[in-house]
């Protein structure tokens, strides 16, 4: 019965009842969320920056303050869902979402921005991938696999149909306007979506891939888990750098700014191609194998965006893969507790998983930036942070083991004793 819980849990074969309207629900919350509150931010910053004379360092702090914010909140924000479920949190963390929007666009100096932006955090943490993965890997327990790949797909698009409303929209409107626009927008999408199609009684969790009922704290200390962590804090720092400086990369190398904009466009598809994948990768390889090789292929096209200059159509193709590896990477974030250590504890475990890594993404653009002048340039920082892909993947490799609680009459209270693998 564990391995047909596994396989389930990694295939989405699960034919269990579950509330219909949760997935679309969603779906539409995460393109909005993400529409608004992140992609619209780089669109408008360069506008925000001419009209307020604040400089695009401080504006790009406070949006980067949001993001490290929102991986700190999450801790707590996991803990809820796992006890409570998902409506209470993802319906507040829409208001408060608003609310920060609202203050971002009247915000009269630096300080009330960053005010603004911190609300923005904090509702992050409360309404994007990480809630929503909670709740899906609970209410579609096994099946959460097909659940989680379909709401990332949709999710995938809010730069897609974001970044040209903002464009529109700043066309005819002053930055403050357009924020005051998707505040309105986030609103009438999010709020009545997590508070009507979430609605649903808050399952108990399904046992754990073998049968035990690991406690998170344990867990959490574990050697597995804390060198999972690091693997995916060092991946995402990789990651998130080779986005921001690809277009820099490219201009080095001679290309027009629409060419370097087209790759990273066409790369940003290769994600939604790599989330359409995933579920046969999973049918086909464990947890510690997917694991490491998807790191290590992240290292690989990473080192072939570095030596690549030309011609034009290959950098496309090197692009291309980058992005169909960093689509892989988001749903094996998303499924690596529940693979592991199964989902009672997803949101508490999911939490401490994602926030260094939330934490690596959000500082990577300054780090990248510094570091390219001293390294000699841009296809020698690729270089570096190549090796920190496939220092990630090797960090991965020795994650194999797992944590498992069992009963031990010889310790007070039944303390729990680590052992055994994922593969």
């Amino acid at each position: 019965m564990a391995d047909l819980h596994t396989r389930g849990a990694a295939t989405g074969t699960g034919d269990r009842s579950r509330p219909r309207a949760v997935l679309p629900a969603l779906c539409a919350t995460q393109i909005t969320g993400w529409g608004t509150v992140h992609y619209a931010f780089p669109v408008l910053n360069p506008q925000i920056t001419a009209d307020s004379g604040w400089s695009a360092g401080a504006t790009t702090a406070a949006f980067s303050l949001a993001l490290v914010l929102s991986g700190i909140a999450g801790l707590r924000v996991g803990r809820i869902i796992d006890h409570r479920g998902p409506r209470t949190v993802m319906t507040a963390g829409s208001a408060v979402g608003v609310a920060g929007l609202a203050v971002v666009a009247l915000a009269p100096n630096l300080p009330v921005f960053f005010a603004g932006w911190i609300l923005a955090g904090v509702s992050m943490a409360a309404t994007f991938y990480q809630p929503a993965f909670a709740a899906l890997t609970r209410w579609w327990a096994p099946d959460h696999v097909r659940a989680l790949t379909v709401v990332t797909l949709v999710g995938g698009l809010a730069s897609t149909v974001f970044a040209p409303l903002t464009a529109v929209l700043a066309d005819h409107l002053s930055w403050r306007g357009t924020y005051l626009v998707l505040a309105a927008v986030l609103a009438v999408v999010t709020l009545p979506a997590h508070a009507l199609a979430l609605r649903a009684p808050w399952p108990p969790a399904p046992p754990a891939p073998d049968g035990t009922d690991a406690d998170p704290g344990t867990v959490a200390r574990s050697r597995p888990f804390v060198l999972l962590a690091v693997a995916f804090t060092v991946s995402a720092f990789a990651m998130c750098a080779v986005v921001v400086t690809l277009v820099p990369l490219l201009l080095e190398r001679g290309y027009t700014t629409t060419q370097a904009a087209w790759a990273l466009g066409l790369g940003g598809a290769g994600q939604t191609l790599g989330r359409a994948l995933h579920a046969p990768l999973a049918r086909r390889t464990g947890t510690t194998v997917r694991t490491t090789t998807l790191l290590a292929l992240g290292a690989l096209t990473t080192a072939a965006l570095a030596v690549t200059p030309g011609p034009y159509g290959l950098v496309i193709a090197v692009s291309i893969a980058a992005g169909t590896v960093r689509g892989n990477l988001t749903l094996l974030q998303a499924t690596a507790i529940t693979d592991r250590w199964g989902a009672r504890h997803y949101g508490r475990l999911s939490g401490l998983l994602s926030a260094p890594a939330t934490t690596a993404a959000a500082v990577a653009p300054f780090a990248a930036a510094l570091l390219a002048v001293p390294l000699g340039g841009y296809p020698k920082l690729f270089g570096a942070l190549a090796g920190l892909g496939l220092a990630a993947a090797l960090v991965a490799m020795a994650s194999s083991g797992r944590t498992v609680r069992q009963a031990d009459p010889s310790r007070p209270n039944g303390l729990t004793e680590l052992h055994g693998r994922t593969d």
